[in-house]
């Protein structure tokens, strides 16, 4: 069953908020067995509004959308959708109490804007929105379904699980929508397309392969779509079982998860502590490491040590390394690893050390050069790298290649 959504804002299209709501639509419609051909954004605009849903109705029949139902007059989402459906706005009693039961004890009074949300098109079917003022209307109109909601997220996420999803599968067929997601490390998107040449030649039709590259790291999404739930998982089952063995080294995930979030779970499992000393990336690894709820079970803390000083005072590096080899070499990472490991009585230690740019760099440590550490029980390992010229892009892949560094090294103990 495909369906698409239409979300409307003049914010959205300037870029002054984020369309979160398509997003989280997508991603909930498809584990409901649903697929979303199109997601378009536009203005408050009638025309526009008109325009998109005679777009989309030549395509599917069940088209969502979201935002333009405020009390004020920018919001013309009600009124276009009147007129677009041969209407008129009527006052809807049942609406009026929602909204009064929301702005209870909120406002001393119901005003002539508030009481306004109330109007709605005779010909719709008013979902009640218990967590807001705007209507939730559900449009029938020869064989088409027109679901308009509220663009604020909470309202819209209440609305779509409360009661869209609910009706959309009592009315419509829907299959079975299946993913596998394999993470990919450090491994070129052209190269790694090369390797799986022939493994992607014996997916089966109904299966598609997606190939989500970011820097240094590519996600492979395998898609299933097919109403035999069984077969589908053993193809799959089959597939990812093929696809170990081809590219197992370079596989660190089978969750579409952050690294910082794969790295936790597995110090959860195993039981250790971690510590990070870091110089390029700022303090970066370690958050990141803290973003993850229950994060203070594993992790110790860290050391950002940007300076010379700071690497020797407090991480134990030797002065005479730090000028023979340079702050950005195997020696100081590793020490910088070590020292900070011991410095917090953790069980494995991440360090990084380079060259993030835009300048400082030279011949032989180009700007993107950066060595990373790892320590644990098993002693210390290190690795240079060269990522790139981009200040935070090289940041944010020396804070995950350490992060994933430790994460294969725990796995293969």
């Amino acid at each position: 069953m495909k369906l698409e959504i239409i979300t409307i804002g003049n914010e959205l299209l300037i870029g002054q908020v984020v369309d979160t709501n398509s997003a989280w639509m997508g991603q909930t419609l498809n584990n409901e067995g649903f697929e979303v051909g199109r997601i378009t954004s536009i203005e408050d605009a009638a025309n526009d509004i008109k325009s998109s849903l005679d777009e989309a109705f030549s395509r599917v029949d069940v088209v969502l959308m979201t935002g333009g139902l405020g009390p004020t007059k920018d919001d013309i989402t009600k009124q276009t959708l009147a007129d677009y459906f041969g209407s008129k706005l009527v006052f809807n009693q049942t609406v009026y109490d929602d909204v009064c039961r929301f702005l209870k004890g909120r406002v001393d009074s119901i005003n002539d804007l508030n009481r306004g949300q109330a109007f709605v098109p005779v010909n719709c079917e008013a979902i009640s929105n218990p967590v807001g003022t705007a209507p939730i209307m559900w449009f029938n109109h020869n064989g088409k379904v027109l679901v308009s909601m509220p663009g604020v997220p909470g309202e819209m996420k209440q609305a779509m699980t409360s009661a869209i999803i609910p009706r959309l599968k009592q009315r419509y067929e829907t299959g079975h929508i299946i993913h596998r997601t394999v993470l990919v490390f450090n491994v070129p998107e052209a190269v790694l397309a090369e390797q799986l040449a022939d493994w992607e030649e014996s997916i089966p039709n109904y299966i598609s392969l997606a190939y989500l590259p970011s820097p240094g790291r590519i996600r492979l999404r395998l898609t299933a779509k097919s109403t035999n739930e069984i077969q589908a998982n053993a193809d799959l089952d089959n597939l990812m079982s093929n696809l170990r063995s081809i590219i197992g080294d370079s596989i660190y995930g089978e969750e579409d998860v952050a690294v910082e979030n794969l790295l936790g779970t597995k110090l959860l499992q195993v039981n250790k502590s971690l510590a990070v000393a870091e110089s390029c990336t700022g303090g970066h690894m370690g958050h990141l490491i803290t973003s993850i709820s229950g994060s203070s079970a594993y992790f110790k803390g860290g050391v950002i040590a940007y300076e010379n000083s700071v690497k020797e005072s407090l991480l134990g590096v030797s002065i005479q390394d730090l000028e023979k080899f340079g702050a950005v070499s195997r020696e100081v990472v590793e020490q910088m690893a070590i020292g900070v490991k011991k410095a917090l009585k953790s069980d494995f230690s991440l360090a990084t050390s380079g060259i993030a740019g835009p300048g400082g760099g030279t011949e032989d440590k180009p700007v993107g050069t950066v060595w990373v550490a790892v320590a644990g029980d098993f002693g210390v390992i290190s690795k240079c790298f060269r990522f790139g010229k981009v200040r935070e892009r090289n940041i944010q892949r020396a804070a995950e290649t350490a992060m994933v560094m430790l994460l294969k090294k725990i796995e293969k103990k």
